[in-house]
């Protein structure tokens, strides 16, 4: 069992991922499942704007997970 600390840390995971964690890695911070918030961004590309390269900062600034 994770502890509540442990599951509110913001770092990519090393299990659950499937590009890079990025998504995982927010949903283990916000309580949320990974695939809904992979789907959430999915569905977001739809619309204008810069969700992608905002996924490729937080791949680079989040760390992984110890």
């Amino acid at each position: 069992m994770t502890s509540p600390l442990k599951s509110r840390t913001f770092s990519r995971p090393r299990h659950n991922r499937m590009i890079a964690g990025v998504c995982a890695g927010l949903a283990q911070r916000f309580g949320m499942r990974p695939g809904t918030v992979r789907l959430l961004f999915v569905v977001s590309c739809l619309l204008p704007g810069p969700q992608f390269l905002a996924y490729v900062a937080l791949w680079f600034l989040m760390p992984n997970e110890r």
